[in-house]
């Protein structure tokens, strides 16, 4: 199986590069998709939002695969985070003309959906730029991913200093942002590009062997329970902020920023539950606090809406950033970028797709009184919510408590079952 790898420690300057990008990266992410529906909202675009937040889950159908078979086997990630920043500038740009100027909706949501397919790879990405920088996940990543906590809790309050929650100049914001963050991957020191395979087949171009690891069966419980869970988180971005002007929160985009405080807490906390608990019982905590956001969102007053937010940020670190990290420990390094990338798909793609369209209709449902009864809409999402977590602690099996230090493989033309199982 070869020898565990010497774990070293990062460099100050190093760590503060991997810092920044995660920053930049969050602050610019943050500045389009927190105010996109109060934006469309105050636009009369209202109809399209369910669409509209569907887009980024389209788009994460296409691209994060493609770009993560692109870093694995031709150009380096942080060239390829580089393309993706300028692009996604530029798509942001657009879209948020389109938005001000009032154009046809279906115009603007094929704006929109452009911008989804330049932004969708960009988290994988940089996760892939930082994991393959790091000698131990376990206890690195976290603080690192952190920044990206921060840098998204800053563009938010961004927003809402420039009074912008409800205006383009969110998504202008968001295109400096990630202007920035393209010129910073100059900074970062160019790493060996993998070799091109040879004789690749288009399902390998397309990164589509990626599939593969679902064979093993761990992995395959993780991600779909990472898909699966996203489907009632993905009422959050489109129905909170509505929820809160309800009750009287004006500035909604910085009051959104209070999932990030618990989130915080819980990427600095990771490392540490990592080497003591099993992976299970850190995914069935993620988990739990899921289905309590939710309920207490369901209780319908400003005080239970708010701790049901705070809540928001554990709750995903728990469950979606140890995913991350368990299989940047448990896959072979020669795939780590297309297993993030794959998991990006079942998130993003797979999970979002179904929650945004399928919380869109929810909503619908819940509205047909004339009021929208946001007890039945908050509770109905708890439900959800909990039937992801009783399928996970049935069918999620693992190899012990915490994760063992990836070993170091020769890279496979195709992952055996052994190879995958680690």
């Amino acid at each position: 199986m070869g020898s565990y790898p010497v774990l070293r420690t990062l460099r100050k300057a190093e760590y503060a590069e991997l810092v920044v990008l995660f920053f930049l990266q969050g602050a610019a992410l943050s500045m389009w998709f927190v105010p996109l529906s109060t934006v469309l909202d105050a636009n009369g675009l209202h109809a399209i939002k369910p669409f509209a937040y569907a887009a980024s889950a389209l788009a994460a159908f296409i691209s994060p695969l493609i770009f993560g078979a692109v870093a694995d086997r031709r150009v380096s990630p942080a060239r390829v985070m580089r393309w993706l920043s300028l692009a996604t500038a530029a798509a942001m740009v657009l879209a948020s003309t389109a938005i001000k100027l009032r154009w046809n909706p279906w115009l603007v949501l094929a704006l929109i959906q452009l911008h989804a397919i330049c932004s969708a790879p960009t988290f994988s990405m940089a996760a892939t730029v930082v994991l393959e920088r790091v000698a131990d996940a376990q206890k690195e990543f976290g603080p690192i991913r952190a920044m990206a906590t921060l840098g998204w809790m800053a563009g938010c309050w961004t927003v809402s200093a420039l009074g912008a929650d409800t205006t383009a100049v969110a998504g202008y914001s968001g295109a400096v942002a990630w202007l920035l963050a393209a010129g910073f991957t100059y900074f970062l020191p160019k790493l060996e590009t993998p070799k091109a395979a040879e004789h690749l087949t288009w399902h390998e171009r397309l990164g589509l062997d990626a599939l593969t690891l679902m064979r093993n069966p761990d992995h395959r419980v993780v991600y779909l329970t990472a898909a699966l869970f996203s489907i009632p988180l993905a009422g959050f971005y489109p129905y909170a902020p509505p929820h809160f002007r309800v009750l009287g929160l004006q500035h909604t985009t910085a009051w959104m920023t209070l999932g990030q405080v618990t989130e915080i807490v819980a990427m600095f906390s990771l490392g540490t539950l990592l080497l003591r608990w099993r992976l299970k019982w850190i995914f069935a905590c993620g988990l739990s606090f899921g289905v309590l956001r939710f309920a207490l969102s369901a209780f319908n007053t400003r005080a239970f809406v708010l701790a049901g937010a705070l809540l928001h940020g554990c709750s995903f670190t728990l469950v979606i950033i140890t995913a991350q990290i368990y299989l940047d420990q448990r896959v072979n390094p020669a795939w780590r970028a297309r297993a993030q990338a794959l998991l990006a798909l079942m998130i993003s793609g797979v999970g979002n797709l179904v929650g945004y369209l399928g919380t869109g209709w929810w909503f619908f449902a819940c509205s047909q009184s004339g009021s929208t009864p946001w007890p039945h809409f908050w509770a109905g999402l708890a439900v959800a919510a909990g039937v992801v977590m009783a399928y996970f602690l049935l069918a999620y099996h693992g190899v012990g408590s915490g994760l063992h230090p990836r070993v170091a493989m020769k890279e496979p033309t195709r992952p055996s079952p052994k190879e995958l199982r680690l």
